[in-house]
């Protein structure tokens, strides 16, 4: 029986964190941080349960099931839980967040030499899926390539970049903005949602799974537990990488009080403190994070839907990366405009789906659980969607009275309701048919 060394464990930890650290991983924490200001540690902690917490139960849930996402939605039907994963892996996928990973990274790292005219933007994006491409066709390599080379380079420019926030701060810890007073906790929380790492790690699953029966484990068992170390290296990684961007961005009042984002936080901060060289340095984490959340999201995209249809992998790998070049090319904002109300919509579904998979135990029959707890959470998530893209007037005004409406989590209640009643029905109905 095959089992992974400790230098490969750790190359498949390093894999994992690579794949979930994307632009946004390393945006939303600055901006976060320096509106939390003397409330930083309370806002953090809120921001890890949602960007590191759920991401890591996605994949302890994964691992659970054997790492495809048909086996978590299995209790809903296969028809049903086959439109839920396409919406998913599409959204996640060559649609919205795999052309975000270059435009975004163009943008950072690439427009503040060459301009953000559309020749540079086409050849950056041909470049960097080219390369997407080449790591993504043969992912029994992906270890290899991504956790044991690509991401050493990453680790160490986040290093110098993490380092220099602690030990070299812009300034002093700013003042509290009025958002973050009265609840920094939730705030951070919420703002941690925005990462939308839960849905990547629904998809990421199955390359874990992958790259680690790739290495000859056959074992169900061993592709669990190594799957949970995996994610949990990968959750420490960024963990820590988030503590140091909160503290950069709360230290950098000073010098970028009037920054809107967290792009033009870092490009101050970077360039208050190594000149060009530290822009050079944002370029050089910004490509290698997106190139490498590319990868897993290409990668996943592929296993899935060559399983899904007559199609063989390396063929949708191609198709998927050309389309994912016509989108990048459409611009940032046009991408971003679209992009956010449905994954908005979408987040609710991925984060109870986790979770009810994870209270498996807890049900006689999935799916009288399932089945009406996913469909409320639908009919609210869409309810969301339509307000985050601003058509407000198609929700029901009792919609936007619900707690938490305002941050886009109107869901929860409702759903938290539907939950009790299904488990107290599933609970009766299992009695009663055991009885019979």
């Amino acid at each position: 029986m095959t089992r992974l060394k400790g230098l490969d464990l750790l190359a498949l930890g390093f894999m994992t964190f690579a794949l979930f650290l994307g632009a946004g991983n390393i945006i939303f924490p600055p901006s976060a941080g320096m509106a939390a200001g003397q409330s930083l540690w309370f806002a953090a902690l809120g921001f890890l349960l949602t960007g590191v917490g759920l991401p890591l139960l996605t994949v302890v849930a994964l691992a659970r099931v054997g790492g495809g996402m048909d086996r978590l939605t299995a209790p809903l039907g296969r028809g049903a839980g086959t439109l839920l994963a396409v919406a998913v892996y599409l959204a996640i996928g060559p649609l919205f967040a795999t052309p975000r990973t270059a435009v975004v990274s163009f943008e950072m790292g690439i427009a503040p030499f060459t301009g953000n005219a559309a020749i540079p933007l086409f050849v950056y994006t041909a470049l960097f899926f080219s390369a997407t491409l080449f790591l993504a066709v043969n992912p029994g390599q992906l270890v290899n390539r991504v956790g044991k080379f690509i991401t050493p380079v990453l680790l160490a420019a986040l290093l110098v970049l993490g380092g220099a926030a602690v030990f070299a701060p812009a300034g002093d810890i700013g003042v509290t903005a009025e958002s973050y007073r009265s609840g920094p906790l939730l705030k951070g929380f919420l703002e941690g949602y925005l990462t939308m790492d839960t849905l990547g790690a629904l998809v990421f699953g199955i390359v874990i799974a992958t790259a680690i029966r790739d290495r000859g484990v056959s074992n169900a068992a061993l592709v669990t537990r190594y799957s949970m170390v995996a994610g949990a290296i990968a959750a420490l990684g960024l963990s820590l990488v988030y503590l140091a961007l909160f503290y950069l961005g709360a230290t950098s009042q000073g010098i970028a009080g009037e920054a809107q984002n967290g792009v033009q936080i870092l490009t101050t901060y970077v360039q208050h403190t190594f000149g060009t060289t530290g822009s050079l340095l944002l370029a050089i984490v910004i490509t290698l994070a997106c190139l490498t959340t590319a990868v897993g999201l290409t990668t996943a995209c592929g296993e899935f839907f060559s399983g899904l249809m007559p199609v063989g992998y390396r063929t949708v790998v191609v198709v998927f990366t050309l389309f994912s070049v016509l989108v990048a090319n459409q611009g940032l904002t046009q991408l971003i405009s679209v992009s956010v109300p449905v994954l908005v919509g979408l987040y609710p579904l991925a984060i109870m789906l986790v979770a009810l998979n994870l209270l498996d135990r807890c049900w006689v029959s999935p799916s009288r659980v399932f089945v009406p707890v996913m469909a409320v959470t639908l009919l609210f998530g869409v309810a969301d969607g339509l307000s985050a893209a601003g058509f407000t007037e198609l929700v029901p005004v009792l919609f936007t009275r619900l707690p938490l409406a305002a941050q886009s989590m109107g869901w929860l209640v409702p759903v938290m309701v539907t939950l009790m009643i299904a488990f107290a029905m599933d609970r009766l109905a299992g009695k009663r048919r055991l009885a019979t």
